[in-house]
């Protein structure tokens, strides 16, 4: 199945290129989930029949009662799993089940943001009729002749499958990650989740990018400026306060904000 490059504009006018996610990376992905959903379902299963078993033995126990009641609770319980299993791992992990993360592809919106709860909801709904008549045929068959090998659920919700993006190999470090080793800092410094992050999309990571190109180059008063310039845009976004912070401070974050964007957004095809 052949996978084509595709170019995405952003809502900031920046050129993304992506390489789509055929058939067969999607199906590797998918067979992965269904392992684990498979694995976990058999062992709530396993795990009801003990419960039941004991219970049957207990002279004191409404069986009948504690049969019907625990039965509809792991049924709805395990509807919830199945199907809620893509909508918010999808979401918490940009677009990522634990089959995507292993394959290398993730779900992205089609302008070239991280997936949104919405959209998330959207796609993942429509496997009802992806999975129609069986084993999602008329998902494959969308995906197969898709020009961008989307299946309904991907159309319907604006959403497109592509390649993890890979990162660059440098032999040594760079510029700036040798500034901030000497600061005594790493790109691990600043615990920020992955979704506040998403926060930051390709306009704050150029700007990031050219304030840390220049950093080096700048004199020092005209660097406290612009680092204050550039902190009161970008800080704010992610949760962080920027007037109780010192130039230094605020240097020492931007600089491993951008160590740790870097991974996501300087990539080859």
């Amino acid at each position: 199945m052949r996978e084509e490059q595709i170019d995405i504009k952003t809502p900031e006018y920046v050129s993304l290129q992506f390489r789509t996610a055929g058939l067969g990376s999607r199906a590797a992905a998918f067979l992965i989930d269904q392992i684990l959903l498979t694995i976990i379902n058999i062992l709530v299963i396993v795990v009801l029949a003990w419960v039941l078993n004991i219970s049957s033995q207990n002279p004191y126990m409404e069986a009948q009662r504690i049969y019907s009641g625990t039965i509809a609770i792991v049924v709805v319980g395990m509807f919830v799993l199945n199907w809620g299993y893509f909508l918010v791992y999808e979401f918490f992990s940009g677009g990522r089940t634990l089959g995507k993360k292993l394959i290398g592809i993730r779900v992205i919106q089609e302008n070239g943001q991280s997936i949104t709860l919405l959209s998330s909801f959207i796609r993942n709904i429509m496997r009802i009729v992806d999975m129609l008549p069986v084993y999602y045929f008329v998902g494959m068959l969308m995906v197969f002749f898709h020009g961008k090998h989307k299946r309904l659920g991907d159309i319907t919700a604006g959403t497109i499958v592509v390649h993890e993006r890979r990162k660059k190999k440098a032999n040594k470090k760079s510029a700036i990650e040798k500034e901030v080793a000497s600061r005594g800092y790493d790109k691990d410094s600043l615990d920020i989740e992955e979704s506040t992050l998403r926060a930051l999309g390709a306009k704050e990571w150029k700007l990031l990018r050219t304030y840390s190109q220049r950093f080096t180059h700048v004199e020092q008063n005209q660097r406290l400026v612009l680092t204050r310039q550039v902190a009161e845009i970008i800080l704010p976004k992610i949760g962080m306060e920027v007037e109780r912070q010192t130039e230094q401070e605020l240097e020492n974050t931007l600089l491993v904000l951008y160590l740790k964007l870097k991974d996501e957004w300087e990539f080859e095809l």
